[in-house]
């Protein structure tokens, strides 16, 4: 089997399971529990916590744990609305951003709130300058991924961070779910974000398990209400195991991370090269230092999604149309829609999605089997 399909979900490092199954049978007490099984169980919480704090070289009490990557979305989208709607209701974001930005804007639509969605160019970049000509007096958020899920593309993380510094009052959250680990840690945590969210399973963590950096002095209004854990900021006893193993899954992640991003570009540019050279392609990610070393997403035009995502994995890989949240919906990718894109085309675009653990064997057995898929759909298919 050939797994390309990272960006969906990781699977988990078997040092971490041994964490996580570890805790859970020898540390199982409530963290907020007041005997010394609780407080076992609170050192633990509050050691991993202070491990991923000092990965990202910030505080430990700048970090809150989560249920993933929709959950810290959801939080930082509503919880700066709710916080802040006295000093305004308008939020910028972009128009390529994950399904838990959109539709959390979308909701807080309905509620009366303003909602821009900055536009991308063919490459599925926002503009500064549309940034600079968006904000208002009354903004009170401006949210950016820092890698696309669907095609790769980094945003100018850092030029937003600039143009935000002449707006201190104005939250500024990046979903780095898909940044992470990818070597470009410096543009996300850098002294202008404010909000930062990740999700565990997509570096090797357990699912349902995923954490928020909010930078002290930034307030955030609360979604779980309840006993009061996290200091009072997101309530829920702790999944101290998935935590736990989340904690030293980072920790591997970013070990020799130049390393791992290098070998992930390599694989990347093994496949690019191969299936540039066929007429009825149409690739959308680039092997530059403007999209992200693990996705590429491409076209074989006349061809849908779905048909090619079967057809490798009748040969044992992996992979995925766009989106993993979408790719049961059979829609065309909104990225690609933002783009612009026709939809035909659209909708015939997949993804394949690195980790450090894939070889460049197995890009070469993809570019085999991807000649062989191509030369059957184009009997079968006169547009290709």
């Amino acid at each position: 089997m050939i797994y390309f399909d990272n960006s969906a979900t990781t699977q988990a490092a078997p040092s971490v399971l041994e964490t996580y199954t570890k805790v859970s049978q020898q540390v199982w007490g409530n963290p907020s529990s007041l005997h010394n099984f609780g407080e076992t169980a609170f050192h633990l919480l509050e050691q991993s916590r202070h491990q991923i704090a000092t990965l990202l070289g910030v505080k430990s009490r700048e970090i809150f744990f989560t249920s993933g990557g929709t959950e810290g979305d959801n939080w930082v989208v509503k919880g700066t609305a709710i916080e802040k709607r006295s000093f305004g209701k308008h939020l910028i974001t972009t128009a390529v951003e994950h399904p838990a930005i959109h539709n959390s804007m979308e909701q807080l639509r309905d509620l009366g709130f303003d909602i821009t969605y900055l536009p991308v160019d063919k490459e599925g970049r926002i503009s500064v300058d549309d940034l600079k000509a968006a904000i208002r007096p009354d903004t009170i958020l401006v949210s950016v991924m820092a890698v696309n899920n669907e095609i790769g593309t980094i945003q100018p993380l850092t030029e937003v961070a600039e143009v935000l510094k002449q707006y201190p009052k104005i939250h500024f959250h990046i979903d780095a779910v898909q940044g992470i680990g990818k070597g470009i840690q410096s543009m996300i945590m850098n002294d202008r974000v404010d909000f930062v969210t990740f999700s565990g399973h997509k570096f090797h963590a357990p699912r349902g398990i995923g954490f928020i950096y909010s930078r002290t002095g930034r307030k955030l209004a609360p979604l779980m209400s309840g006993g009061g854990q996290e200091s009072n900021l997101r309530s829920g006893t702790e999944n101290v195991p998935a935590i736990a193993g989340m904690a030293k899954a980072l920790r591997l992640l970013l070990t020799d991370e130049d390393e791992k991003v290098a070998r992930e570009r390599a694989i990347k540019q093994r496949v690019y090269d191969h299936i540039k050279t066929f007429n009825k392609v149409t690739i959308f990610s680039q092997p530059t230092d403007g999209f992200a070393p693990h996705i590429l997403c491409f076209t074989i035009n006349g061809v849908r999604g779905e048909t090619i995502v079967h057809a490798f994995e009748d040969q044992g890989i992996y992979i995925s149309t766009t989106s993993a949240c979408s790719s049961k919906k059979h829609a065309a990718s909104s990225t690609l829609t933002a783009m612009h894109t026709p939809e035909a085309i659209a909708t015939s675009a997949i993804r394949i999605s690195l980790d450090e653990n894939n070889t460049l064997a197995e890009a070469d057995e993809f570019n085999r089997v991807f000649d062989k898929l191509y030369q059957k759909f184009s009997k079968i298919n006169a547009d290709v």
